[in-house]
């Protein structure tokens, strides 16, 4: 059967591989090992019989000085004969000193002349040893006479003989000591050639091991490409089928052309995705219905944690168009589905290209909400009002196209988009029965979202918001409040904004509305009807025909002729949703 074929080659490459290692690997420890004695060597015989001829040098120069104090306390008066007995000591411990280092240094020598398996100059490294025997006699011979006369010298109190001989001893030392200094010379260019035998081998053993790594690797690969060729070749068509898969190129499956588990692995990749492929098309049905953000949260749970049920800050939005109604009656089935979907598409836009989440259309409003998980707490309002200034500028647009839709030459003016938009505390979740569930949001800011959409009737505005929103969106769009209003179902008033444009875009007749609107604003509030009158009249001469300043005129009127009861607050009260 394939099954164990398959088993085999894979254990035959593993093998060969396995075996061309282990030929390496006994070649290179056989030269490591070769190299490591030589580093043995090296360190442990030539550096250290240098370390003991220069020690050599050291202990005479401590034995001459031990000397010079010895004639320094027998010339004292009276004579230090213990001070110089003291050093008579150290004198002669250093000559056994010197002896000690001289032969350790023989030793090490003649231990490198001995061994065979390393190449060193053992007629130079015994001319060394013969060189360091004939100092250390001299030494021993010539300054042990000398040091016999000195010490006679001074026990009979011949001071100018005992300088001279002083002198004599010192110039013999220099001498022997010269002589040490030349076989240190000469056994430090051992300790170099040595080196550099020892680097030349090291080089030629590195070369050797990286030759037989490449060879041993390219008789491994060619060994494997070999036996694995009728294996990877099969794999590789999954390996790009699942490649397709994971770039979403669900339309093509891979051909099965072989029996064995490589072809059932092919036939059950084909099966998934086939599934794959009918999910696919659930997922983009059902993401024409439901954004497919909350489709994902849905699908995935991890990602939704609010799916069954908490309480969040979020931004709502409701759109609505004024006189669209009356504008479709009359119109046929085919001819009303048509326009509503070019308007509702026309009006979405904005809202999914600035990442908010369209919840449910009712006729021709909309619902939309931003906050977490799908757009971060910190820009929701900034993202919902700069979409309510693109979906202003398309309502205009949308106007100049309904005509060609609706096959008529003109439609009313009335024909205007209306938004409200508020921030605040809603629960989110799942929300329905046991038969039907919608994720969305219910609460305080969606009932002010759309009171503030149905607001926009009285002001004769386009895009009212809430403070908290406006608050939020910071210097993103151009805003001026429009008054304070306590909407149906509410006791506390509301200060109400409109979005102008996004931030500094403003034209100049537009600032001046700004300001004689915020002036008559507070004059307003404070009952000073003739000059509030005043105020939004010369709003109304910057902008002729703004609505918020056409409705507060009126006010004012109204108020002149029946003014407010003493304990009014300046805030609007509406009875009707």
């Amino acid at each position: 059967m394939l099954r164990p074929t398959i088993r085999k080659r894979i254990l035959g490459i593993a093998i060969g591989l396995i075996f061309l290692m282990a030929i390496t690997s006994a070649l290179s420890t056989v030269m490591t090992r070769k190299i490591s004695h030589q580093l043995d060597e090296f360190s442990s015989k030539y550096v250290e019989a240098y370390g003991h001829l220069a020690r050599m040098n050291v202990r005479s120069l401590e034995q001459a000085l031990a000397l010079r104090r010895i004639v320094i306390g027998r010339m004292q008066s009276p004579p230090d004969m213990a001070f110089s007995a003291d050093h008579r000591k150290v004198y002669e411990a250093k000559g056994e000193e010197i002896e000690r280092e001289a032969q350790a240094a023989r030793a090490l020598i003649n231990a490198i002349i001995d061994d065979v398996s390393t190449y060193s100059d053992n007629a130079q490294l015994g001319r060394i040893d013969d060189r360091i025997e004939r100092v250390t006699s001299d030494l021993r011979r010539y300054l042990g006479e000398e040091y016999k006369r000195l010490l006679s010298l001074l026990d009979a109190g011949n001071i100018m003989e005992a300088r001279a001989s002083l002198a004599r001893t010192d110039t013999l030392r220099d001498e022997l000591n010269q002589r040490i200094e030349d076989i240190r010379t000469d056994m430090l260019a051992q300790v170099r050639s040595d080196a550099v035998v020892t680097m030349r081998d090291q080089r030629t053993a590195t070369v050797i091991s990286v030759v037989l790594t490449l060879l041993a690797g390219i008789l491994g690969l060619m060994f494997s490409l070999f036996i694995s060729t009728g294996i990877t070749r099969p794999v590789r068509r999954l390996l790009d089928g699942t490649r397709a898969v994971e770039a979403g190129r669900l339309d093509e499956s891979i051909d099965v052309t072989t029996r064995d588990e490589i072809g059932q692995l092919t036939t059950a990749f084909n099966n998934m995705v086939e599934q794959l492929r009918h999910k696919e098309r659930l997922r983009e049905t059902f993401g024409r219905y439901v954004d497919p953000r909350v489709v994902e949260g849905l699908i995935a749970p991890q990602s939704l944690t609010a799916r069954d049920g908490e309480r969040r800050v979020m931004t709502v939005l409701f759109c609505d168009m004024k006189g669209f109604t009356s504008l479709s009656e009359g119109t046929t089935p085919q001819g009303l589905v048509k326009v509503m979907n070019h308007y509702l598409s026309t009006m979405s836009g904005p809202i999914r290209s600035h990442r908010g989440i369209i919840d449910k259309y009712i006729g021709d409003a909309i619902m939309a909400y931003w906050g977490p998980p799908f757009t971060e707490h910190s820009e929701q309002a900034r993202l919902a009002c700069l979409a309510a200034v693109e979906m202003a500028d398309r309502g205009t647009a949308l106007r100049t196209e309904l005509p060609e839709l609706l096959g008529v030459r003109t439609v009313t003016s009335d024909c205007e988009v209306r938004i409200g938009i508020a921030t605040g505390e809603v629960l989110v979740g799942s929300i329905g029965s046991e038969f039907m569930m919608s994720y969305t949001v219910m609460g305080d800011a969606v009932n002010l979202a759309s009171r503030l959409e149905n607001v926009n009737k009285i002001y004769g505005s386009h895009s009212l918001v809430s403070e908290a929103a406006i608050t939020a969106a910071g210097d993103a769009v151009e805003s001026r409040e429009i008054d304070r209003l306590v909407v149906a179902g509410q006791t506390r008033p509301e200060t109400v904004f409109e979005i102008i444009g996004r931030a500094g875009e403003l034209t100049e007749k537009q600032l001046e509305l700004l300001a004689r609107y915020a002036e008559g604003l507070a004059a307003y509030r404070t009952r000073r009807w003739d000059d509030a009158r005043r105020a939004f009249q010369a709003a109304l001469e910057a902008v002729p025909g703004d609505g918020p300043s056409k409705a507060m005129a009126q006010r004012v009127e109204h108020f002149q002729a029946d003014p407010p009861a003493a304990d009014w607050d300046g805030a609007w009260r509406l009875d009707q949703k």
